[in-house]
Formats: structure tokens, C-alpha cells, sequence
């Protein structure tokens, strides 16, 4: 049986409301299959930076996500016991300290798990930015450090508190760790 393969997309800054229309943006994936979508962000743990949240709940991601669009790539024919399978696989690729906006994204792993479940391409646009980055390398030096990386951010952060404790404990409840890393070694 066929199951749909759905790209969820999120508007990441306000500045997309101007450069959309030019083609370029700021843009957030997730894959929605079997009614959870899955994603990948930056965190500074040498472990799987890959989540599931709520389909097309922008707030679940953070106040400066916004919900764009949804579209329909493809099917497949995995069931969801191999696609939490692959996910898992996934996990140990798309690790949390490993994301880079530009080289290492939402984006990439999403083409990435839609390559995989149906054999097709997300749409060019959704990651123009970072294409164009490795096209145009001072849009890098360009972009805030702490944007980059979570590595960069967690610096960025220590340089700013000191004293801060920003072991995985502190900064997430153990409720939110389940709900972001769920499924993950």
C-alpha cells in the first residue's frame, strides 16, 4: 500500500516575506508520514539531532517559524516500523553538534529521507540559500556565527553567561528531551 510522502515548509525569518518573491529565503523541513513529521536540528550533543513533532505546528518549533505550505512529493511503500528504522538510521549521519545552516540542514535531511522513502527531489527553492552559499562563498562570512552552528551558538552564549550550565539537563526538561529527541540512541 502506498503511503504519502509530504514536505512540510516554515517560513524561518520575517525577511522572507521580501525575498520570497525573488526566490530566495530562509525556509524550514520536516517529512510528514504516518502523521508525525520529522525534522533535524542543531543542539551541541554528539547525538541524533533528529525530532518528530506535530505536523505543521510552527510553534512547536519556535516563535520564529511560520507555516508556509505542505506539498505532496511522492508515496511510498514503507511501513512505519521501516521508516522509524530509517530514521534511526538517519540519526547517526544528521547528529545535533554536526548541523550547519549551510553545509549540514533541515533541508538536507529532509531530501535526504525523501530520496530514501520515494526517490524524488524537494523542490530546489526550499534550500536555494544554502546552494547558493557553496556558489557564493562570502554569504557564509556574512550570515551571524551563531547561526551557523550549534557550536557557534553555545560559544556565542558562554561568552555572554559565563557561569551558565549548559548541560542537556538544564536546558531541556526530561519531557522536552523525549519530545525532541524521540526514537533516538
Amino acid at each position: 500500500m502506498a503511503h504519502p510522502v509530504i514536505v512540510n515548509i516554515y517560513d524561518m525569518y520575517w525577511i522572507n516575506e521580501y525575498t520570497s518573491n525573488l526566490g530566495i529565503g530562509v525556509y524550514h523541513s520536516g517529512i510528514e508520514i504516518f502523521g508525525s513529521e520529522y525534522a533535524y536540528g542543531g543542539h551541541p550533543f554528539p547525538f541524533s539531532g533528529i525530532f518528530e513533532i506535530t505536523p505543521k505546528d510552527a510553534e512547536e518549533l519556535g516563535e520564529q517559524f511560520k507555516f508556509k505550505e505542505s506539498i505532496v512529493i511522492g508515496t511510498t511503500d514503507f511501513m512505519q516500523e521501516d521508516v522509524r528504522k530509517i530514521i534511526d538510521h538517519l540519526g547517526r549521519e544528521y547528529r545535533g553538534d554536526q548541523y550547519h545552516l549551510l553545509n549540514k540542514n533541515c533541508n538536507h535531511f529532509s531530501s535526504a529521507l525523501v530520496e530514501i522513502l520515494c526517490g524524488k527531489e524537494l523542490p530546489s527553492w526550499v534550500n536555494r540559500l544554502a546552494y547558493m552559499s557553496s556558489c557564493i562563498p562570502f554569504i557564509e562570512k556574512a550570515i551571524p556565527k551563531e547561526w551557523l552552528t550549534p557550536l557557534a551558538l553555545q560559544s556565542a552564549l558562554e561568552e555572554h553567561t559565563p557561569s551558565a550550565d549548559l548541560s542537556p539537563s538544564s536546558i531541556l526538561s526530561s519531557s522536552e528531551a523525549a519530545g525532541l529527541f524521540h526514537g533516538q540512541n
